[in-house]
Parts: C-alpha cells; structure tokens; sequence
C-alpha cells in the first residue's frame, strides 16, 4: 500500500509493529490506558484478543492520532515518526465519506 501524502509505502508488516508498539506503550501509560479502555469499552483481559482484530488496531490508532498530544508523546517514547503512525493508522483505517477515495 503506498501512503499517498508522505509518498512512503506502508506494509502490512509496518502497520502492525507499529499498533503492537502503541499497544505497548498504551500499556505503560496507566492513565492513558485507562482513558482508551473507557472509550472503547474494552476489558483488560480482552485486549489479548483484540489485538488480533482490525478494527480494534484501527480503534486504538484513532485513539492516538485523534489527539496531537498523545500522537508526540507516543513518538518521543518510541522513537517514531508521526508520519510512520498516520501511515499505520491509514492502513487500517476505512475511508470516510470525506476522503475522496470511493
């Protein structure tokens, strides 16, 4: 999949080290943590699981790229870029009606 607004492709590989790296460093952030299971409604013993399901990755990158703050620390702890997120983030994101790609 090529991501259309960096030009860098985005493997399905990529896309998902990077939702296992959010993963993991949601899980060090208890309070942030535990703002994202509140939203989603996601027990803890269920994000096992779920993380074998596309749409909770997608869920969980919305979560973080919906709020620029979180986006930058998630970065600066990881070491990413934000491009490299956004890129993960489209991957398992669905176009919205906005998006012009129907």
């Amino acid at each position: 999949m090529r991501d259309k607004l960096s030009g860098k492709s985005t493997s399905s590989e990529h896309a998902e080290q990077t939702a296992i790296a959010v993963l993991s460093w949601l899980a060090g952030e208890p309070d942030m943590l535990g703002r994202f299971l509140s939203l989603t409604g996601v027990e803890p013993g269920q994000m096992r699981q779920a993380i074998n399901n596309p749409d909770f990755l997608a869920g969980m990158l919305d979560f973080i790229v919906q709020h620029e703050p979180t986006l930058l620390d998630f970065c600066a702890a990881s070491q990413s870029q934000p491009e490299d997120v956004m890129a993960a983030w489209r991957h398992y994101t669905k176009p919205g009606l906005d998006s012009g790609e129907y």
